[in-house]
This record gives C-alpha cells, structure tokens and sequence, in this order.
C-alpha cells in the first residue's frame, strides 16, 4: 500500500521486523480517578515492560522502547472523557488510541501489533433490563451476574390510577370485568410509553416477567417487541429483588447467544433507520467518511483488497498476490478507524453475519 494510503493499524502490522512490538491496554478514566493513581498504574505497567524486555531482548533495544513508552505516557490526555487507552510502542512507532468502553489491563510484548487485541480485551459487561408486570403494577430493574436494582422510572405505579379514569367511556360496561379489562389495556399502553422513554437511555436486552394474561395483553399492544429478548411466565407480583432474579438466570445463562441476539436486533433496527451498511467494501467507505458508529463483523473475517483511487474506495482482483501493494486485511483497518472517531466494535462468532456479508455498520447519521 502508497505511504499516502497507508493507515496505522496496517503501518503496525507491516512494521513485524522492527521488534520488539509493546501493547498496553489498561482503563483511564481521569474524571472518575486521580491523575496520581493513573500515573502511579502506569508507572507500573512501564516497570512491567521493562523487566520483560531485559529479559528477552539486548539493553539497547530494551532502552529504546522504554524511552519511547515514556514519551507517550508523558503526553497523555488527562482531560479526556474516554474510558481506557491502548499503548502501542516499538522501535518506529508510537500510537496512542483513547477508547470508549472498558477493557481489561493487559501487556502484550510480540513481534507484531495486533489490532484486535483491543476489542478482544473490552471488559464484558453483562447488563440487561427486567420489566415486572401484573394487572396491579409494574416495575422495571437493571440487572447483571451480580446485581438486580430498581430503576426509579416514569413508568405507571399502580394501575388503580386508571380504575376511575374516564368515566363516561366504561360507563356501557354491563360488568366490572369488561371495565377492568379495558383499563388494563389503558395502563398496560401508559407503561409501554414510559418504555420507550427507557429504552432509549439503555441500550440493553430487555427481558419481561408476568402472567400469560398479562403478557398476552402487553405483546398486542407493544411497541418494544423488537428490544424483548424473552419472557418469563409466573405470578412475580410480590417477588423479592433475589426471586425476581433467580426466575430470569435461565434466560442470561447463555450471555453469548442474549448479547449475538440483541446485535442483530440492533442491526435491524438501523437498516429500518437507513443506517446501516454491510459489506467490506460499503463498511470501509462509510468508516473512513467517519460515519461508523457500531462495526459488528465475524471473528477470525480477513479481507484482502486493492487502495482504490480515493482513501474510502478499496477492491478485490483475482490473483493478488501478483501485485506488490495491497491492504493485507483491510477488517483491521476499519477497526482502526472506527475505534479513533469514538465509536464501537463487536465480534460475533462465524456465520450469525450471514445475511450481512459478514461484516456491518451502524452509521451516526
């Protein structure tokens, strides 16, 4: 690939005979810690790398790295907004990406740099929404492998508030029954509006709890269907936090298949939006237009291609190895791209891209 074209994710994988290659992934987040406690991690982290390299590579080289690591942790952001920061040191290069999700710390000391090491460190973070209903009231919590709180909402307390709403409307009722009916219909719809209103600040899984007849009357008159990953059936009206998470463990035991689920979800809804493209060559175009919001692409996908005649065209040709000048895989510098403009990247195991060529991107606007 041209000097001109080349991006730093590709220029670190080409630069493999320059070693040793030193990745630090660490969180940093300055507004929630003490600038000193982040100086005094980072200063381990250096000691870390240090003593590695000794070990491994000859006091010349080793002071190299360790020189330039220092520089970069010099000039570090401690004004940023972001949640963790990746290191990337070697012999000729130093980059430094600030990163919008939590990660794992790790220390990675190869003969090459690995851009992916980024996505494959995020901490995962198990999250999910829980909606209670019953024909007296809702509630709604955020819950995770070891938490289940209350959510303080706008969502309808009690459907008692709508027994004597709009008199002259049940007034024809010949039974109570009929006009109990009609007002749970009523709360149940107030409650899905306070939904909606919730769903988008969380973006999370959402699962319900409730009743066949309660649920019955909900998936009719729902506008959240898409976001529901699940229902559990039962009378939970009275459940403590602890009954109300055993009862929805079984649905987040498999979090892999929850988290896959909700992806597609997402995507969907984006192509719904018209925004969002799928396929390498559409993916690449609107990443480096930074338009990338959430890239969702296969583990293990490689896509070798051609610079085109802009920075945001690439193609493929049969026999390219023919050619001395090609992005070796072009997934890693999306990636790149994605993750220095603010937004996000998720792996999915093979084939749940299926209907997406194997890659997709869910677009700011």
């Amino acid at each position: 690939m041209s000097s001109k074209l080349l991006s730093g994710a590709e220029e670190m994988l080409q630069a493999v005979t320059y070693t040793p290659c030193v990745s630090i992934i660490m969180p940093f987040e300055p507004k929630m810690s003490l600038k000193s406690e982040l100086e005094y991690r980072l200063k381990i982290a250096v000691k870390k790398v240090d003593i590695e390299l000794l070990a491994a590579y000859p006091a010349e080289r080793e002071k190299t790295i360790i020189n330039r690591l220092k520089y970069l942790i010099s000039n570090l952001d401690y004004h940023t907004h972001k949640k963790s920061i990746a290191l990337f040191i070697s012999p000729v290069i130093e980059k430094v990406f600030y990163l919008d999700f939590p990660v794992e710390e790790k220390i990675i000391i190869d003969d090459s740099f690995e851009i992916r090491d980024l996505v494959y460190n995020k901490k995962e973070i198990h999250k999910y929404l829980v909606l209670v209903l019953s024909a007296k009231r809702t509630r709604i919590y955020l819950g995770t492998f070891s938490t289940f709180v209350r959510i303080v909402s706008n969502l309808p307390d009690h459907v008692a508030a709508y027994l004597n709403d709009s008199p002259e409307q049940v007034s024809n009722f010949s039974d109570a029954s009929s006009r109990k009916e009609v007002m749970l219909g009523k709360f149940l719809r107030h409650t899905d509006a306070g939904l909606s209103i919730i769903l988008n600040a969380y973006s999370l899984p959402l699962f319900v709890i409730g009743t066949d007849r309660v649920i019955g009357h909900f998936k009719k008159i729902t506008h959240n269907e898409k976001r529901i990953r699940g229902y559990v059936r039962g009378n939970y009206d009275d459940a403590t936090e602890d009954e109300l998470y055993k009862a929805i463990k079984p649905q987040i035991a498999n979090w892999k298949k929850v988290k896959q689920q909700y992806l597609l979800q997402q995507l969907d809804a984006a192509a719904g939006s018209k925004k969002l493209v799928s396929g390498m060559e559409n993916v690449w175009r609107e990443a480096m237009n930074k338009k990338g919001k959430l890239l969702v692409v296969e583990k293990n996908y490689i896509y070798q291609a051609f610079p085109g005649m802009s920075p945001d065209f690439i193609y493929v040709e049969q026999n390219m190895s023919t050619k001395d000048i090609f992005i070796k895989d072009a997934v890693d510098d999306v990636i790149e791209k994605i993750l220095e403009n603010g937004g996000d990247v998720e792996f999915v195991d093979p084939g749940v891209l299926k209907d997406y060529e194997k890659i997709a991107l869910i677009l700011y606007y």
